[in-house]
């Protein structure tokens, strides 16, 4: 196969990778070997991967199974907060407890849809931070400037799929954790609703669930659909009053009531980039011109900021009380976590909870009078690849803030959010959108989603190392 050939088949993405395993003209051990060597050309200097299971990989490739599903023979990347049996979960922490016994219900999913996970990818430690860098594993880099961040926390993985490392990844979000690093990285992340996918570990109360990075909106709705129930060929892998995603992804979503606001939850500070509000502007007029009804509304945040704050700190304390060995765990993580045992003892974590639906019903009331609402993905392009690593707990929040303004709020609403490419900017970095849906409104997201993707593609945009292997 020439150079050529062989990245075209790497962003094929996969479910085109999967449909070529089924009909026979690929086989599984052809697109894990394509990506090994793509993983052992790039990955020096991404640093995506913790761990590449290359042995593993290939054995799994020679089995019968992997040659049926939806996910037919695809490698897969699993972000480093997921249980896969054999390997230890280390959520980027320097104190590492024993191998997983079995793989988490994500990962098992993953397997019975044909996919073959080829490597474990890094993330910030616990998770925190929407940077991907750790004492225990490095700085991980954006591939379309490695001077630059893939986000967090699931870095790891965008970076891997944007390098073509990898077909898909799986992520999980709670507090833009796939949509951060999908804006970075210019592509695919889909946050869904809470309790949509089952939960593995920590998950902050509630604020984070998992997910997938992919390249296209087809893509990212086929992950969806196996995360959330059967990964069988021959069976809907998930029934239910929306159907499949991926079915949705095709579908004309029909004449909407669109929201597009930029207006930052009180509580930020920050200021979105010119050229992020001008991608914002694009999305909102091209949006209009597809027959939608486009208008400027905000969502009623109130200080749903500071509570989103507080639940994230205190379900940071909750998470470190499960590391191996606390002692080792980095100066930032151990001042968040102390701010979560000290400033949301236990009176105050219950308050939080009870306050939440108030909170919930008085945010979504907006959506009894709109279908979508679209705000910028980021503040801006992605900042320097080590973010505030190594910085006192209180900068690293305040950077954080000032970056990712858009995504908190929803993570504590649980609504379901994707964030899209909407072009480049002259530094040469993906720009963003994020559209946020109803609860359970999945589907309305990937049908505009997938529209959008049609009037404005990205799927032939790669970033430009991707040719250097």
């Amino acid at each position: 196969m020439t150079a050529s050939a062989d990245l075209d088949l790497a962003y094929a993405g996969a479910r085109a990778q999967a449909e070529r395993v089924r009909n026979g003209t690929v086989h599984p051990r052809e697109l894990v070997e394509l990506y090994l060597r793509r993983i052992e050309a790039l990955d020096p200097r991404l640093n995506a991967f913790r761990t590449v299971m290359s042995d593993r990989a290939l054995a799994e490739a020679e089995g019968s199974d992997r040659r049926r599903g939806l996910l037919a023979g695809v490698p897969i990347a699993v972000k480093d907060d997921l249980a896969v049996a054999g390997e230890p979960t280390t959520y980027g922490s320097r104190s590492v407890g024993p191998p997983a016994t079995a793989d988490a219900e994500v990962v098992r999913r993953l397997r019975l849809a044909g996919a073959i996970p080829i490597g474990i990818t890094n993330v910030p430690e616990l998770m925190i931070f929407p940077w991907t860098a750790s004492e225990a594993n490095g700085i991980t880099r954006n591939p379309w400037n490695p001077a630059r961040t893939p986000g967090g926390s699931s870095g790891g993985s965008a970076a891997a799929v944007a390098a073509g490392m990898a077909a898909a990844a799986t992520g999980s979000d709670g507090g833009g954790s796939i949509r951060i690093p999908a804006a970075c990285c210019g592509l695919v992340g889909m946050k869904p609703s809470r309790g949509r996918i089952p939960s593995a570990g920590p998950d902050w109360l509630g604020l984070s669930t998992y997910g997938g990075l992919a390249r296209t909106v087809s893509d990212s709705a086929l992950l969806l659909d196996i995360l959330r129930g059967s990964g069988h060929e021959d069976e809907h892998p998930a029934r239910g009053s929306a159907g499949r995603y991926v079915d949705a992804a095709d579908r004309d979503p029909g004449r909407l009531r669109i929201a597009v606001s930029r207006r930052l939850p009180p509580g930020l500070l920050g200021r979105v980039s010119a050229q992020q509000c001008e991608a914002h502007d694009r999305t909102g007029k091209l949006l209009a011109t597809l027959g939608h009804d486009v208008e400027e509304r905000h969502p009623a945040y109130g200080l749903a900021q500071l509570e989103f704050l507080q639940t994230w700190q205190r379900g940071i304390y909750e998470q470190s009380l499960q590391v191996p060995d606390r002692s080792q765990l980095e100066r930032s993580s151990r001042q968040m976590a102390a701010g979560g045992r000290r400033l949301v003892p236990p009176r105050r974590r219950a308050r939080l909870l009870a306050r939440r639906p108030r909170t919930i019903a008085r945010i979504r009331s907006l959506w009894d009078e709109i279908d979508v609402l679209v705000t910028p993905g980021l503040a801006k392009t992605a900042i320097a690849a080590e973010g505030a690593f190594g910085r006192s707990a209180p900068v690293a929040v305040d950077a954080a803030g000032r970056f990712t303004p858009f995504t908190p709020v929803f993570n504590l609403t649980g609504q379901p959010a994707v964030t899209l490419p909407a072009g480049v900017g002259d530094d040469g970095l993906p720009l963003s959108v994020q559209l946020i849906g109803a609860p359970g409104a999945e589907d309305v997201l990937y049908s505009l989603a997938g529209q959008i993707e049609s009037a404005a593609p990205w799927v032939d945009r790669r970033p430009p190392m991707a040719a250097e292997t």
